[in-house]
């Protein structure tokens, strides 16, 4: 089940990333306005929904692999969620130091994070067969 909701996110990221950009906007930044996003980073969306996409119908070692980056990366927002913001900061837009993030962005982060920690800990657990 797993496999076939990180498929159809992969396919969506895939097919409007601009969309994805939107969302992650509304949600995380209070001024997404007065930002502009690198013009390379929706394809960067894309190719990640591809990668995504394949893993999930493959499954084996690469989907394998993404479930343990997908868990050390939660562990990070976990538990450095404020390390986010400047990565997303400087990967997403061409002035990092003009975002204003909102202010509920850290707790979501590390929801988010536990979240991903979860799914690589009960997808590993199904791999050794437990």
């Amino acid at each position: 089940m797993l496999r076939r909701f990180l498929g159809a996110l992969g396919v969506l990221t895939t097919l409007v990333p601009d969309r994805i950009v939107d969302v992650f906007e509304g949600i995380a930044v209070e001024n997404p306005e007065e930002n502009t996003v690198h013009p390379w980073f929706n394809p960067l969306i894309r190719a990640e929904g591809v990668v995504i996409t394949l893993a999930a119908l493959r499954g084996g070692r690469l989907y394998a692999w993404l479930m343990n980056v997908t868990g050390i990366f939660g562990a990070v927002l976990l538990f450095i969620p404020r390390l986010y913001e400047h990565i997303a900061g400087s990967l997403v837009y061409e002035d990092p130091e003009s975002v204003e993030w909102n202010e509920h962005l850290t707790d979501g982060v590390r929801v988010i994070g536990a979240v991903y920690v979860l799914l690589a800990l009960l997808d590993r657990r199904r791999r050794n067969g437990r």
